[in-house]
């Protein structure tokens, strides 16, 4: 008699992915720490940290950390067992590892680096690659730093335990922790994107620079971190605050967390509705009546991260669909060599290199704005909104696809597949959504001519190399020189001028099976709209083969 145990017999699974190096497979981000970093050898030194990041993140233990966070959301646990009230937020352990590792490679520690901001932007895409949920404090605590630093006095007291590399989770008085987290509470439920609409109440105490708070935020990024920046309406207009947990006496700050928000993804991270009940104290950022333009340093940065984000999750979905076709058969031989999956594979890469691309440039920009360069200023005005628009729409219809690439077995939960899905449409939202990005372009165009020169002087490093580039500048140019009902047409604007950056970027960078097939297909118009449309004679197998995670 035959065993049964016979017909569960496994063949023709896809092994894990696991012990790999998810920075050094890594063909287009590797290359962009190399090429933009600019000394040698500080590009080696970044290359090798990231490599040990990447080793991390390609572990099994890693991958069972993001599992684990996820299947265990926090908790809020508003009153202690005596009835006081705490406001704690709880977390799987697993959170906490996270956390730990991502602060300790550097996660909240780029300011004090000349290539920090490139170094931190290719580590952001490789540790959120393992989950993408504790990428949100971490942003948060990198991005409060430029803020701060309206504020010198502030600024000295807290940049250090920002930048820190060190995690030390817990409600304790900052200056006795050696690092601490940072959050952010901008929108209120009755203006959203529209803080102007903001009706949180800061009244002058006696103390040069404190305030109390009387009002509530909507959504509360991070509630268990130790700081926040807040936006309240001051004596003098919209003012921007620092709000600590507790206070330099040891005292907690009335900091009333509501509820938990129930979000359809990012389930590890916490996302609160709380409540300052007028005994909330805290200190002034900046100017009174100056609070949208202090805080919009820490905006800029975290719109980045949302496009970083995006290209983390573009990236890992891609690299999940390309190692199942070439270890899965189907209808005679590997799904890797059927002309059609290929099709799909090489549309997918084309995507995800671009958006590596873009972000890797930017982040470039960061470092060279910081070092005085104007013209990386103006450019970052024009290029964050557009790039934050444009890669964040195109993170879930990649997702998407890429889920299908693994038939049935992408729907279920153990393939990791259903979790990027569910985490790929937030950075289209977080940090202002697509019109937000879209009328934020059309400012800096109608307000800083010097923005769109220095667009223009970035893509014209590649003029002449390439026919369809060449014309969809020229496209561009023929748009913007029509302002007439530009308000309606401004979507259709950003995603040309995102297209035509990423398209001079892999055809001054990557090799030419990849720019070709990006200027036919997003360019020249010779591609389909769905993924796996790409025209014939393209060098697909030169495209798959560069997206292997080898």
């Amino acid at each position: 008699m035959t065993s049964t145990s016979s017909t569960h017999r496994v063949t023709n699974q896809v092994p894990p992915l696991v012990g790999h190096d998810v920075f050094g497979a890594d063909a287009a981000l590797r290359e962009a720490v190399e090429r933009h970093s600019g000394d040698p050898g500080q590009a080696a030194r970044s290359a090798a940290e990231l490599s040990e990041l990447g080793r991390a993140a390609g572990s099994r233990e890693a991958q069972e950390w993001g599992r684990l966070a996820n299947e265990n959301p926090p908790v809020l646990r508003t009153h202690d067992r005596y009835g006081e009230r705490i406001d704690e937020v709880e977390f799987h352990p697993s959170w906490h590892r996270l956390l730990e590792r991502g602060v300790a490679a550097g996660l909240t520690a780029a300011w004090p680096r000349t290539d920090g901001h490139l170094r931190r932007a290719a580590a952001f895409v490789v540790w959120s690659q393992v989950e993408a949920g504790h990428g949100c404090p971490l942003s948060m605590t990198h991005a409060a730093v430029p803020a701060l630093r309206a504020e010198p006095a502030l600024a000295a007291a807290w940049e250090p335990l920002l930048t820190s590399t060190v995690y030390e989770p817990g409600l304790r008085p900052a200056a006795g922790k050696a690092g601490v987290l940072a959050g952010m509470g901008m929108t209120e439920k009755q203006g959203g994107s529209d803080v102007r609409a903001n009706t949180t109440e800061a009244v002058p105490l006696q103390e040069d620079g404190a305030y109390a708070l009387r009002g509530h935020k909507w959504f509360c990024s991070a509630p268990m971190s130790d700081v926040f920046l807040v936006l309240a309406q001051a004596p003098g207009g919209l003012t921007c605050f620092l709000l600590p947990r507790v206070l330099p006496d040891g005292s907690r700050n009335t900091f009333l967390v509501q509820r938990l928000k129930d979000k359809l993804g990012n389930r590890s991270n916490a996302s609160a509705e709380v409540e300052f009940d007028g005994s909330t104290l805290a200190w002034r950022v900046g100017e009174e009546g100056r609070g949208v333009a202090t805080i919009i340093g820490m905006v800029a940065a975290t719109r980045l991260d949302c496009v970083a984000g995006s290209a983390a999750i573009m990236r890992q979905a891609v690299t999940q669909a390309v190692h199942h076709a070439e270890h899965r058969s189907a209808f005679g031989g590997a799904l890797i060599d059927k002309p059609l999956m290929r099709n799909v594979l090489a549309d997918l890469a084309l995507e995800s290199e671009a958006a590596t691309a873009l972000t890797m440039r930017l982040a470039a920009a960061y470092d060279r704005a910081a070092a005085g360069s104007a013209s990386e200023r103006h450019l970052l005005r024009l290029a964050v909104p557009a790039a934050k628009y444009w890669v964040t729409k195109r993170c879930t219809p990649l997702t998407v696809e890429a889920l299908e690439c693994l038939g049935g077995n992408g729907y279920v939960e153990e393939s990791g597949m259903p979790r990027l899905l569910r985490e790929s449409p937030l950075n289209s939202i977080w940090e202002g959504a697509g019109n937000v990005q879209s009328l934020d372009v059309l400012r800096a165009l109608q307000r800083e001519p010097m923005a769109l020169n220095a667009f223009l002087t970035e893509v014209g490093h590649s003029s002449g190399a390439d026919h369809r580039l060449d014309a969809a500048i020229k496209d561009v140019l023929t748009e913007l020189s029509d302002l007439e009902g530009i308000e309606g047409r401004a979507r259709r604007l950003v995603e040309r001028l995102a297209l035509v950056l990423q398209g001079s970027l892999l055809v001054r960078y990557a090799p030419a099976a990849v720019a070709d097939a990006f200027c036919a297909s997003r360019l020249g118009g010779e591609g389909g709209l769905a993924f796996g449309t790409l025209p014939k004679g393209l060098d697909l197998e030169a495209v798959v083969e560069r997206a292997l995670p080898r």
